[in-house]
């Protein structure tokens, strides 16, 4: 099975930059559209920003559009969101999700158990 582990979190202050990474085990990504997703406390899960599997199309949040950006480098079997300019209601769960059909859905069928990330002064 599919496996996706999230890395990159942590604590940033406000304006500050993360960059999350999400890696699979056991499978090639190349076939896989990608999507970020985060949960913030007390509030229900959202899509971030997702690439196609060829990493031709990408789309993003509006809360997000201009400050982050996803890519892939399919050689690393690998999947990135560049946070820039985070602000504190950035704060959340940071989950990757695959699938091989779905895109930038919530019903994606392989999620990783996500990576904290705290935007506080």
């Amino acid at each position: 099975q599919l496996q996706l582990v999230e890395s990159g979190g942590g604590l940033v202050q406000p304006g500050g930059s993360l960059r999350l990474s999400c890696a699979a085990s056991r499978f090639v990504l190349d076939y896989y559209s990608i999507g970020w997703f985060r949960q913030a406390p007390g509030k229900e899960r959202e899509v971030v920003s997702c690439i196609s599997s060829s990493g031709g199309s990408t789309d993003y949040a509006d809360s997000v559009k201009g400050r982050f950006t996803i890519s892939r480098d399919n050689a690393k079997n690998t999947v990135s969101l560049q946070m820039n300019s985070l602000k504190p209601e950035d704060t959340a769960v940071y989950y990757c999700a695959a699938d091989d059909l779905a895109y930038c859905s919530d019903g994606m069928d392989y999620w990783g158990k996500g990576t904290l990330v705290i935007v506080s002064s």
